[in-house]
């Protein structure tokens, strides 16, 4: 410290400016305490424009004012609120300008387990009483998404856990968002990670996702406290792509948790839900297949078996026919006697009518009726019935010409079918057999085609392709044929060998 220069007289104690007092004063707080930490409960919470962060933290006597500056906010591992009780650690020191010492804290820590839950059970409330946890307000998970989203870090066990189970029950395209599961920087970083899922467009060269997946390892309160945070209960809740959430083990239960569309009790346990078992939906499609094929094979034998059923009560055709046949027979033996009769009645009607005729009332009839022809002739012109006539004549003989035309094509065709059948006829008939060297044997008019049968007839005919030649009794009734003439060079008789019958 410098003294003044000239004390006043009769004064041995030194005089200060008020400078030189605030700096004496700095220079002892900070020299004497050095770093340290205070506990207490935080009370009234205030952050500037220019981002420092200015804080009480207090007991149930005093009150010490706090200070964070703007950059070494994002160092702090818990972010200090009203009625939170932490342990603080920074330098004591005073600000001059107005007679105050305060502590710059550069860590913040929650005092014990039990104020984190404190804390945790607030934030609980506060979001449950903004309709953030309503059951109806959580969206259905698809069955089977094309693109799943991964909120984890990239190094962990947890991305490989999920990634084999996905592997092991249905392979799916996986996009994965790194961030920091733990420290000051993950709620801000899995905040954004979500909203960045949420902004992707849908079918464009980074799809977006179908399922988000947010994920952690097992840790303690603290640890696992960055998914407590509100920033990411916020984030998870306004995310219009569905949500699981899988931090920590089954024990765990975060904010998020509850915000959420489903929870899971570990990352393993997530990429189940997240994916059917292929090999399982396969054996329920396959068992699908085989109960449609047996109802839809069941179905038409029941109508079959009703079709059947209900053909049995119908009447048989021939049956429907029988009342109209009796009564077109009945019509048909009346109408000659009917046609009689009317005749005969019509023939008396006419002589009756005939008996009351006299020559000059007939006479007179014809001439009226003669003039009213000479009238009506005379009012009628000749010559459009006469064009009439000759257009008539003209289509009776085209018509007479076509149905000429149209006929001889028929008769043709008619003789040309008769021909061929004929020809077939000739082709199919056991005469074509006979000029083949072939014979046909008949006893009393039958065929004969066993020599068991020939042994009981006592006279036989035999046709050839050239005529019939009888043996036995009957022989001497039949004509012969002509022998034809001899050839030229006349072959050796053979040896008499007898009948064969």
């Amino acid at each position: 410290m410098d003294l003044l220069d000239d004390p006043t007289p009769g004064q041995n104690m030194p005089e200060y400016s008020v400078s030189e007092l605030s700096g004496e004063v700095k220079r002892t707080l900070e020299g004497t305490f050095g770093r340290i930490r205070v506990r207490g409960e935080v009370g009234r919470v205030f952050k500037a424009r220019s981002g420092h962060l200015y804080y009480d933290v207090k007991d149930d006597r005093s009150v010490l004012a706090c200070t964070t500056w703007k950059g070494q906010i994002s160092g702090l591992s818990v972010v200090p609120e009203e009625g939170l009780e932490v342990v603080v650690t920074g330098r004591l020191t005073a600000f001059g300008a107005q007679s105050k010492y305060n502590m710059n804290v550069d860590e913040v820590a929650v005092a014990g387990q039990g104020a984190l839950m404190a804390l945790l059970e607030k934030r609980k409330k506060q979001l449950e009483a903004e309709g953030l946890f309503a059951s109806e307000r959580k969206k259905p998970l698809p069955y089977l998404p094309q693109i799943i989203g991964v909120v984890t870090s990239p190094s962990g066990a947890v991305i490989r856990d999920i990634l084999h189970r996905l592997r092991d029950r249905f392979p799916r395209k996986v996009l994965i968002w790194p961030v920091a599961v733990q420290g000051a920087n993950c709620a801000p970083e899995v905040a954004r990670a979500i909203d960045g899922f949420n902004q992707l467009t849908p079918g464009g060269s980074l799809p977006r996702p179908d399922l988000l997946i947010v994920a952690r390892g097992g840790g303690s309160v603290e640890d696992l406290w960055g998914f407590n945070e509100e920033v990411v209960a916020r984030a998870a809740a306004a995310s219009d792509i569905p949500l699981i959430s899988a931090v920590g083990h089954e024990t765990d239960t975060t904010l998020i948790d509850y915000v959420s569309d489903r929870r899971a009790p570990t990352p393993t346990a997530a990429a189940e839900l997240a994916v059917p078992v292929r090999l399982e939906l396969a054996a329920w499609i396959e068992e699908q297949g085989a109960r449609l094929s047996r109802a839809t094979t069941d179905g038409v034998q029941r109508r079959s078996q009703r079709l059947r059923d209900l053909s049995r009560a119908l009447p048989r055709a021939e049956t429907l026919l029988d009342t109209p046949r009796q009564r077109l027979d009945q019509a048909a033996e009346r109408l000659p006697n009917a046609l009689i009769r009317g005749v005969q009645n019509r023939r008396v009607k006419l002589l009756d009518a005939s008996a009351h005729l006299r020559p000059s009332t007939l006479r007179a009839l014809v001439e009226g009726r003669r003039d009213r022809c000479h009238n009506l002739s005379s009012r009628l012109s000749l010559r459009p019935i006469q064009r009439e006539l000759t257009v008539r004549k003209d289509q009776l003989t085209r018509l007479t010409e076509r149905m000429n035309t149209t006929q001889t094509a028929r008769l043709d065709r008619l003789r040309q079918q008769i021909e061929a059948t004929d020809r077939l006829r000739e082709t199919l008939s056991y005469k074509a057999t006979l000029k083949r060297g072939y014979a046909v044997v008949r006893g009393d008019g039958q065929v004969v085609t066993t020599k068991a049968q020939a042994e009981q007839h006592s006279a036989l005919e035999i046709e050839f392709a050239d005529g019939v030649l009888s043996t036995g009794a009957s022989a001497t009734n039949d004509v012969k044929p002509t022998p034809k003439p001899a050839s030229k060079k006349a072959k050796p008789t053979p040896p008499n060998q007898g009948s064969l019958f």
